[in-house]
């Protein structure tokens, strides 16, 4: 496995594999797919803002990917970012998600980010707790928040302090 910056050569897989989180789980609210264009865009949108988009490969399979931005609008909250992390199913609970996850802080801590958030839905236990794994807590759940699949689902919020 290697762990490296997205290239727009990814974004197709990058797609395939959030469309299925979006499509057939509730690991996000979001019932809208990713296209390979909005992918190839938000790659460009996050070198631009030096935040980083960072794939799991093996050889030229993709193998899951993370990033960061914006936790909210506003420029009293750049110092801390929301991260989305997401595996192929066959790749799961090898210590490729713990591997991203170590980079992605690592990027975090040189650019000074206060902390990272996870925005997980109230049904995503394994979310939870590969995030309370690496270091996350608890910051609340917010019940009813999520439609998806005709009913609310809640969102729990977790943090990761990345400065001391």
């Amino acid at each position: 496995m290697h762990i490296r910056e997205a290239t727009p050569t990814d974004a197709t897989q990058i797609a395939e594999i959030w469309s299925h989180y979006i499509r057939d789980t509730i690991a996000t609210f979001n019932p809208v797919e990713k296209t390979t264009i909005e992918i190839e865009q938000m790659l460009l949108d996050r070198a631009q803002a030096d935040e980083p988009f960072l794939v799991a490969t093996d050889k030229d399979k993709i193998l899951g990917f993370a990033t960061y931005g914006p936790f909210r609008g506003g420029e009293g909250y750049r110092f801390v970012k929301e991260h989305t992390i997401q595996l192929r199913t066959d790749a799961t609970a090898k210590g490729i998600g713990r591997a991203l996850m170590d980079r992605l802080e690592t990027h975090g801590k040189a650019q000074n980010i206060q902390s990272l958030f996870a925005g997980i839905s109230g049904e995503n236990d394994l979310g939870v707790k590969f995030h309370r794994a690496i270091g996350f807590e608890h910051v609340c759940t917010i019940e009813r928040v999520g439609w998806k699949f005709d009913r609310w689902h809640d969102l729990i919020l977790m943090r990761k302090q990345l400065q001391d």
